[in-house]
């Protein structure tokens, strides 16, 4: 693979790959026609060809010609960070990742609302933590983007911040899973439940089945401040407790702002509390106790949760029930755990199993397990052909384990002109056939998933069928035609091949 690629061969891979906006109409733009900006493409991890690959663009911004160096660093950082976590090491297999830079004019992104002068013009509304917002993208870089199945923006600033729409918050775009977090409202996927009549997504992995129960808490307060701090004119608000708990009840404060030990503090009786943040995840604030900081230190928002003992909420790690979520208006859905996943606490490595489960589903609903088929004639004994099956390196090809994932391909091959299964060729890659149509059926199962409604881990429901035609003549002049043929069900992994 060539160390860097030129803008419009890489345009040109990418709109090639066959599950590029299946079924979809291509948005106009009103910057179409426009050439894009250069871009310099790196690959930073290849697990396969992108056309049988979810691919991870990272593109820069705000950062200068001069930390070039700096950005390919920091994308290899976050694409090995990704890609090796517990949340998407598993599916490593699935996903390529890339780099691609182009030049801003100024480093950094904006603070205050304001962009700076870079390719994108990221910016924060305040000058701390919670979500970047993206300028209205320039010119020419609408023709970037358009084949681009998964686009993040690598802004060049050491804090957290989300950003969604057409570009990407990594995890929840790549599962196409919603918050779990209160005080939002994108509240959808295999991890949010809306209607307590209808069946659970994720029944199959709840604790006690048999029992099956809302876990009980309420949210008296919630407010996104984004106000700075200052020393003189604490921030404060009054709120009116549910009442209903038992005594002592339990609640949980939560605030988003400062990562500075004794920046700030909070009271409920006169008494500081002694709170710290939880190192490494940027800032969290209540009162500010130190006046240098008032230019900077912000509160984004704060919350209170109450909630009833073990017996009426169970808090333990682990446990899957019905969780209760509250959006912005206070309305309320249900998540599978308490605080054990990625989409509820931005601090936690890993997904709930419902996420994860989700992730194989919408990966494998873009990739084959079949990355190729190849065929190739037998001088001795004629006529014969050696068939070989090329998979997604997962189970028994996967490059390294993975510990505690269970998994295994299980591979079938039928010879179809009287429907036995050749059983001597059970889990061959490689089979050697001679005159005759033959199946072949892939099925991949992990610990990962439980429910595969669709059959996106292998089955014989239509979907992809491969037909090799070998002709092999006496003087050894081959002619070799692969073909596929898309039946209209795109994640089902069955070949037919006959050798004539």
């Amino acid at each position: 693979m060539n160390p860097t690629m030129s803008n419009s061969n890489w345009l040109h891979s990418l709109m090639k790959r066959k599950h590029d906006f299946r079924g979809q109409i291509l948005p106009k733009d009103e910057f179409d026609g426009v050439p894009p900006p250069p871009l310099e493409i790196l690959p930073l991890i290849v697990s396969g060809p992108s056309s049988n690959r979810v691919d991870l663009i990272f593109f820069a911004d705000g950062y200068l010609q001069e930390e070039r160096d700096k950005f390919f660093e920091d994308a290899t950082r976050l694409a090995d960070d990704i890609s090796g976590n517990q949340t998407f090491n598993t599916v490593k297999p699935l996903l390529n990742f890339w780099a691609a830079f182009t030049p801003s004019k100024e480093s950094g992104v904006g603070v205050g609302g304001k962009p700076k002068d870079t390719a994108f013009g990221l910016y924060r509304d305040g000058t701390e933590l919670k979500r970047r917002v993206l300028r209205q993208t320039q010119s020419g870089w609408s023709s970037v983007f358009l084949p681009c199945p998964l686009m993040v923006l690598r802004g060049n600033d050491p804090l957290y911040g989300g950003l969604g729409g057409r570009f990407t918050v990594i995890t929840p775009s790549i599962a196409n899973v919603g918050e779990e977090y209160d005080g939002g409202y994108a509240y959808f996927g295999p991890n949010a439940h809306a209607n307590l009549s209808e069946a659970l997504p994720w029944a199959q992995w709840l604790t006690d089945p048999k029992n099956v129960r809302v876990e009980r808490s309420v949210m008296p307060m919630q407010d996104y401040a984004w106000t700075l701090l200052n020393t003189s004119a604490p921030w404060s608000v009054t709120f009116v407790s549910s009442g209903t708990f038992c005594t002592p009840s339990r609640a949980l404060l939560r605030i988003g702002g400062s990562p500075r030990r004794r920046i700030c503090a909070w009271s409920s009786t006169g008494r500081d509390l002694e709170w710290a943040p939880r190192a490494g995840i940027g800032m969290d604030s209540f009162t500010l106790l130190n006046g240098e900081r008032e230019p900077e230190a912000q509160m984004c928002n704060a919350e209170i949760l109450e909630f009833g003992d073990e017996s009426e909420f169970v808090s333990t790690p682990g446990h899957y029930s019905l969780y209760p979520t509250y959006s912005l208006k206070n309305q309320t859905t249900y998540r599978p755990t308490n605080e054990d996943c990625l989409m509820r606490q931005v601090t936690t490595p890993n997904f709930c199993k419902a996420c994860i489960e989700g992730l194989w589903l919408a990966l494998l609903r873009d990739v084959d397990l079949i990355d190729d088929i190849e065929a190739s004639c037998l001088s001795s004994p004629p006529p014969s052909t050696t068939l070989a099956l090329h998979l997604v390196p997962l189970a028994q090809f996967r490059a390294a384990t993975v510990q505690s994932l269970e998994e295994s391909y299980t591979i079938t091959w039928t010879n179809l002109t009287d429907g036995q299964v050749l059983e001597e060729l059970a889990n061959k890659t490689e089979v050697q056939v001679g005159k005759g149509r033959y199946g072949i059926e892939v099925l991949y199962r992990t610990n990962e998933v439980r429910v595969d409604r669709e059959g996106r881990l292998g089955g014989q429901e239509g979907g992809l069928v491969w037909v090799a035609v070998r002709r092999c003549s006496k003087t050894g002049e081959d002619v070799i035609e692969l073909r596929p043929i898309y039946n209209g069900v795109q994640y089902t992994y069955s070949g037919a091949f006959q050798n004539v």
